[in-house]
């Protein structure tokens, strides 16, 4: 199954800033997030991004929500994005059937939020480099246990050729030098 720019959106999940310093390879998580957001823009993919408690973990950091423009950001409690209210009323309201799911942590808001999006019926796709845990037998045993129920792991390039489709677009040319 492809991932279609058309049918999919970016879920970028707890990128803040009292989290991402503890967590694996943080750069390689951010950098290809970034990547992300920008191919994202280019190919009209609406793009949701949730906080977890906000007081106690801190906002976005700076480099993801600069690079997510206007994108929705919604506050949290609960690890499973689609068990928040206003979290799951603004992804129904996409109309997308496919979720593109990056973020913080693996094996806790990432594999929950998963697990029930796959559940309700859509197709998942983690981005395996762009995802992370503070350890990575955490991350390993999220993306084992994802990819064991249907959920489609990738990488943030496959996602984002995806996307594009072919070469010699506008957007592929614009999106090359990011890559390289």
């Amino acid at each position: 199954m492809l991932i279609r720019a058309t049918d999919s959106a970016l879920i970028v999940i707890d990128m803040q800033e009292r989290l991402v310093p503890a967590m694996q390879a943080p750069a390689r998580t951010i950098a290809n997030t970034r990547l992300l957001l920008h191919a994202a823009t280019r190919n009209d993919v609406p793009v949701l991004l949730t906080e977890q408690y906000p007081q106690g973990l801190g906002p976005t950091v700076p480099e993801i929500r600069n690079a997510a423009g206007e994108s929705p950001v919604f506050a949290k409690m609960h690890f499973s994005c689609m068990e928040d209210t206003a979290f799951a009323a603004a992804f129904g309201a996409l109309g997308r059937k496919q979720a593109v799911i990056v973020g913080m942590e693996a094996h806790i808001c990432v594999v929950q939020t998963a697990e029930s999006l796959i559940e309700e019926g859509f197709d998942v796709f983690v981005v395996s480099d762009a995802t992370a845990s503070r350890t990575l037998e955490s991350e390993r045993a999220c993306l084992a246990r994802l990819s064991a129920s249907g959920a489609r792991i990738v990488t943030a390039e496959m996602v984002v050729f995806e996307w594009l489709g072919r070469a010699g677009t506008p957007a592929f040319k614009e999106l090359l030098p990011l890559i390289k």
